[in-house]
């Protein structure tokens, strides 16, 4: 058995001192201003015109609508902003008729509160905007609930939000600010991290590469018909240009199977991945501002082989030819528009999304799943503060349930950060808001007025930090609740008390039941491991049957390594935080697995750069030892998982009977071939052993 490691735990104290820092934090972002002002337009264009033909409660509504749709456009995605405006004033529109019918009857609304924060913590599971629209349509339900209107008024407030939610979305079809820009910044992410490989591999041969800017930029390339009709033509092809650069720069600088480690070829290879880094810099900035690309001088002749004849050789020289002829295309692609090629990835059908969404939803519905753990606690925490707000009667009782539903995140780290930020923020924005109206006293129309200035300012800080959104969120709320005679001086100190008592019970929850990341690493280790195998068998299996494979293979099992490798690299970033003692794997022990894992998948990119046609002939024995390799990461994952040593040497034999069949046929055809693919498994093999060793401790 592995023995668990006594590794050392971050201290309560420690932790809470690291969530009051980060929450306090300030950054120097913000978004555009013309964004900003956008967003502060399409609430001012629904609270005006409400409040002139209306009561201020619907104003309010109306308002508070038109917010909520317009925060959701600001959120990281990669959907037509006017759809996310829609479906966070649909979500908002349902929560607030749901919550003013539940309260014609005694004792219902609480009942119906804990399932709508239910289901809003299950919204995880579909990704952070999902889940942070529906904690808000929780919020906003405790807000619009408080005006007093019957079940008919209840229908027509519904239906003010969801027309505040259909001006934001044509606002922003009228009103473009920069289109296909978050598509533009994703996949020119991704070719400044491909130069930044470059770069890195000049100093160190097998640098390891960070993919997870290449897996945004084909989260961001997931298009419909529709939107690929309509999509720049220079985004055409580049992602998939830079996903073919990624094994030839490895395969380039890798003294094993491409350049050697001294001399005249390894000076050439530094040479051609500097030029290269210049050149996907250029490309990135020509993408991100959608201008013409301007290479940098003598980048062009150093990527051209020399006039003295190329000083590479062998696999390499077939390398960095690739190489530079994808740059060559590259720059087409973005010089003459339409010449990138290539498809686009489409989006499912909206049956298909149906169904993948109970499948996503299904897969969570299981007691250590960390989204259902998190509905859980957030629909307890929730329900537990309305009510001792109301049985404490603190005025505007409803403020403590809004704060613990604004606070609760899946993880420690943002509960925490999110509940330091929430209460400074109020306190902040409450006595700010409080002290304008001591000196202005403001009429209904002056609150309206207000309320638009403290949103376009909350819009333009979203990206500072949640400290300084919430003080202009809670200014906005305050204002608007007002232009229904709320006493503004009367806001002030139960808003501020019922904040500590909301941030207070979300931090508490958290840690009477907790879903740690920690106690999870050796689960997304395991997956990583058999995601490592399943590639470089891939790999190794494509010399082995050259006809048979088509490169699907190969592509799936890369992105499933990308997918294992991000969700790793995002669990041990929780985990960091967490003041819980690792219970499986140590510090060092996981660090020096990942590094094992990182060769395994090396070895795969390096046999993927020099991936044999389909006409060529078959490696013997490859695909039989494609098989032991795949079956050992199967079972290493297993070993991981349950925390048994790792048995290799079979995986070893394997390789040494394979060697001695191909020694046996010395003199057949496919030398250099099958000297490559060869030189893959042995790697491999080693990779395969240092994982073990890693594990041991």
């Amino acid at each position: 058995m592995i023995r668990p490691a006594r590794a050392r735990s971050v201290p309560w104290s420690a932790a809470l001192r690291q969530s009051v820092r980060s929450g306090l934090r300030l950054e120097r972002a913000v978004n555009s201003p013309t964004e900003a002002a956008r967003g502060a337009v399409g609430v001012a264009a629904v609270l005006f015109p409400a409040l002139a033909v209306g009561s201020p409660a619907t104003a309010t509504s109306a308002a508070l609508g038109a917010f909520i749709a317009g925060t959701a456009t600001f959120q990281r995605s990669f959907r037509p902003r006017p759809t996310l405006a829609l479906g966070a004033a649909a979500a908002l529109g349902a929560s607030t008729f749901t919550g003013f019918a539940a309260l014609t009857v005694p004792g219902l609304f609480t009942v119906v509160l804990g399932c709508w924060a239910f289901l809003a913590g299950l919204a995880w599971a579909f990704g952070p905007t999902a889940g942070v629209v529906a904690a808000t349509s929780v919020s906003v339900m405790l807000v619009v609930v408080q005006l007093p209107v019957g079940l008919f008024g209840a229908l027509v407030h519904a239906g003010v939000i969801a027309l505040a939610g259909l001006v934001q979305a044509v606002l922003i079809m009228i009103w473009p600010v920069r289109p296909w820009g978050a598509q533009r910044d994703a996949l020119a992410d991704a070719y400044a991290s491909v130069a930044d490989y470059a770069r890195r591999l000049r100093h160190d041969p097998v640098a390891p590469f960070d993919a997870a800017p290449l897996m945004v930029a084909r989260t961001a390339a997931q298009l419909t018909r529709r939107q690929a009709r309509r999509r720049p033509q220079e985004l055409h092809g580049l992602r998939g240009l830079a996903e073919r650069m990624l094994p030839l720069m490895a395969a380039l600088a890798d003294p094993r199977v491409g350049a050697a480690a001294e001399g005249p070829e390894r000076d050439r290879a530094r040479e051609m991945l500097a030029a290269a880094a210049q050149m996907l810099d250029a490309l990135a900035r020509a993408v991100r501002r959608g201008e013409r690309l301007r290479v940098p001088p003598g980048v062009a002749g150093v990527l051209a082989a020399p006039s003295g004849g190329p000083a590479l050789q062998g696999a390499a020289r077939r390398a960095g030819s690739r190489l530079a002829a994808l740059l060559g295309e590259a720059a087409d692609a973005v010089d003459s528009p339409g010449n990138g090629g290539g498809g686009y990835l489409l989006q499912p059908s909206g049956l298909d999304m149906v169904r993948a969404a109970v499948h996503t939803v299904r897969s969570r519905l299981h007691w250590s799943s960390p989204v259902l753990r998190h509905a859980v606690r957030l629909a307890a925490t929730v329900v537990v503060a309305d009510l001792a707000g109301r049985l404490l009667g603190i005025p505007h009782s409803y403020w403590a349930a809004l704060t613990a539903a604004v606070v609760l995140r899946p993880d420690f780290a943002q509960t925490f950060s999110r509940g330091v930020a929430r209460v400074a923020g109020t306190v902040a924005g409450v006595a700010a808001a409080t002290g304008v109206a001591a000196v202005s006293h403001p009429g209904p129309w002056a609150c309206a007025v207000l309320a638009v200035a403290f949103v376009a300012a909350m819009y333009l800080t979203m990206r500072s930090g949640f400290a300084a959104a919430s003080v202009f969120v809670s200014g906005y709320v305050v204002f608007l609740l007002a232009m229904s005679g709320t006493s503004l001086e009367s806001t002030v100190r139960s808003r501020v008390e019922l904040t500590l008592l909301g941030g207070a019970l979300a931090m508490v929850a958290y840690v009477a039941f907790p879903a740690w990341e920690t106690v999870r690493l050796p689960d997304r280790l395991a997956e990583l491991t058999a995601a490592c195998g399943r590639y470089a068998g891939a790999g190794v299996r494509a010399f082995g049957d050259p006809a048979g494979c088509d490169g699907s293979g190969v592509r799936s099992a890369l992105l499933a390594v990308r997918e294992a490798r991000t969700a790793l690299a995002a669990a041990e970033q929780r985990a960091a935080v967490e003041p819980v003692r690792q219970r499986g794997l140590g510090a060092e022990r996981l660090s020096r697995a990942e590094r094992a894992l990182v060769a395994l998948g090396r070895v795969a990119m390096l046999l993927e750069a020099h991936r044999p046609d389909r006409s060529a002939p078959p490696v013997p024995g490859a695909v039989e030892f494609a098989g032991a390799l795949e079956a050992t990461a199967a079972e290493a994952a297993a070993a991981v998982r349950a925390g048994q040593p790792l048995a290799v040497g079979g995986l070893r034999e394997a390789y040494e009977a394979w060697q001695q069949q191909s020694q046996e046929r010395d003199g057949e055809p496919g030398g250099q071939r099958e000297a490559l693919v060869h030189a893959g498994g042995r790697l491999a093999v080693e990779a395969m052993e240092e994982l073990a060793a890693a594990l041991e401790g």
